[in-house]
């Protein structure tokens, strides 16, 4: 009978150990989103450039130094966030005043 109640006990005792570890890894929060560098190939695609100054007016004659990733529709961060993910680069993070060929106003 005591060996039934040990058994029994560890066996309860074990069951729960998933359930902790996995409510400790849920309440951990994510990583942020890895930041987008210039060398990345999608980012060469995109031209995208750090710092919205450093752009190449002749290869993009369209842009404007007040095209701000941080005011691309495509830019989620929120406002004055120095980085924020980006819609465009499937979620890495970007700075605000970075930008890209496929900036798109914000309404």
């Amino acid at each position: 009978m005591h060996n039934r109640r040990t058994f029994l006990l560890k066996l309860v005792a074990s069951a729960g150990a998933p359930a902790l570890l996995t409510s400790r890894s849920l309440a951990q929060s994510p990583p942020p989103p890895a930041k987008l560098e210039e060398n990345d190939p999608v980012a060469m695609a995109l031209g995208f450039k750090l710092d919205t100054t450093k752009v190449d007016a002749q290869k993009y004659p369209r842009h404007a130094n007040d095209q701000v990733c941080s005011g691309c529709t495509l830019y989620q961060g929120k406002a004055g966030d120095a980085l924020g993910p980006c819609l465009t680069v499937g979620g890495k993070s970007v700075p605000a005043a970075g930008w890209c060929s496929v900036f798109v106003k914000k309404p």
